[in-house]
């Protein structure tokens, strides 16, 4: 746990458990509504085939995923810890330009 805390510059264990819990709410939240926005979208496996379905459904999942980590992470009081995460990832991604 204090190498979490240490990595993480957070100071309780309760503050690892709620960040946990705010990834597994995220990525549960996102899989979740994304089917259904596909659909109204009328993006199925017969519109696009298999391939072009999942990688439409994967990068609107990323897509989500990183608004919905943000917003959850304001939500469990740790924003400051989820905006500098997406920050971080963002900028490995090759999208310094948009975080600086």
């Amino acid at each position: 746990m204090e190498k979490l805390k240490t990595r993480w510059d957070i100071e309780h264990n309760w503050e690892i458990i709620v960040i946990l819990i705010v990834f597994s709410v995220t990525g549960s939240t996102a899989s979740y509504i994304g089917k259904p926005i596909l659909q109204h979208l009328s993006i199925t496996t017969e519109t696009l085939g298999v391939f072009g379905y999942w990688v439409v459904r994967i990068l609107l999942l990323f897509v989500m995923y990183q608004f919905m980590l943000v917003f959850f992470g304001w939500l469990f009081g740790q924003f400051k810890f989820f905006w500098n995460f997406e920050k971080k990832m963002l900028r490995r991604i090759g999208l310094r330009r948009f975080v600086d």
